[in-house]
């Protein structure tokens, strides 16, 4: 890895932690940042899975990294695994195995990181245990006159329908079988990816005769044996599926929402009072919310609450 590369994808202390999203956002390769000292040499290193953790212990992405690296010391791996360069190739599987860590910073003598092994580029493919649902049948009253004749999934982006991204996303992590809930204009939609074949993935449809809200849909379809996928038809995302999906087997969870971080600027002076008096007073805060993404994972359990044909929204099925 060259100089020019590991700068990058390298913070340092003081930097600000939206810094570092941005990096493990710079590469499908790399998703880590590193984290360097003014020589260049690693103190630590940052994942996706640690800004997320440190965002529910209440930091701020405004925070600096140091602040993250004080709540690592509590997470899995509060120390880098790391490797010398010379290290022989055949040795990087089995301490990545052993450490359970998904890349591998390699240093030189002077502790500055000159590659970073990654355990996929190891491994063959793996394809993630799941099926999937699309949920493609709004109506996109907001976006009118564009949708006048078209479904909001198949509006133009970057030349090609919205929904065609959503289903390459799926088709790469190794899914299948993707049903496509469909209601308004559903003719454009079947018309542009039929059976899904010139995709490289099998497609299916689920016709609404009326609108079921954005959960309702999932009645249509039997109820799944393994953990199911539902995802907006109208998003362009850069999650990975993978991640997500480990997450919500590491927690036992029945039901794991995907979020993004949105801030609210108060354009005025906030006080904080105790009774009559004046505790604290704020200049224009920025107050931050976790809001949903329209990304799900739904284990077969979570069908109790699902009646066939009847409308629900996702907001009350996650209620």
């Amino acid at each position: 890895m060259s100089e020019i590369l590991t700068s990058e994808f390298s913070v340092q202390m003081t930097s600000p932690i939206h810094d570092v999203i941005a990096c493990i956002d710079r590469s499908a390769r790399i998703s880590i940042a590193l984290v360097l000292d003014e020589q260049g040499r690693l103190i630590n290193t940052i994942t996706d899975g640690d800004v997320r953790r440190g965002i529910l212990a209440g930091i701020s992405l405004n925070d600096p990294v140091s602040k993250l690296l004080q709540i690592k010391t509590q997470m899995p791996h509060p120390i880098p695994v790391t490797a010398p360069a010379d290290t022989d190739p055949g040795q990087f599987f089995k301490i990545m195995q052993e450490n359970s860590i998904k890349q591998l910073p390699l240093l030189d003598k002077n502790g500055r990181v000159v590659d970073i092994v990654i355990l996929s580029e190891l491994l063959p493919p793996a394809k993630l245990p799941l099926q999937a649902v699309v949920m493609a049948g709004g109506l996109g009253t907001r976006l009118r006159p564009l949708t006048d004749n078209i479904p909001k999934t198949m509006l133009s982006v970057g030349g090609r329908p919205l929904m065609e991204l959503t289903i390459e996303k799926l088709r790469d992590a190794g899914i299948e079988h993707v049903a496509v809930s469909t209601n308004y204009r559903s003719a454009n939609i079947v018309e542009h990816f039929g059976d899904g074949k010139a995709f490289g993935i099998e497609l299916n449809y689920i016709r609404e005769d009326r609108p079921l809200g954005t959960a309702g849909a999932l009645g249509l379809v039997d109820a799944p044996d393994k953990t199911l996928l539902v995802i907006n038809g109208d998003i362009i995302t850069h999650v990975d599926l993978g991640v997500m999906f480990t997450y919500h087997k590491e927690h036992k969870a029945e039901l794991t929402v995907g979020v993004r971080q949105y801030g609210v600027q108060v354009p005025y002076g906030v006080l904080e009072c105790e009774g009559p008096n004046v505790r604290k007073l704020q200049e224009k805060p920025q107050i931050s919310f976790l809001i949903n993404a329209g990304i799900y994972l739904l284990e077969p359990s979570v069908y109790a609450y699902i009646s066939k044909g009847q409308p629900l929204d996702m907001t009350d099925l996650i209620q």
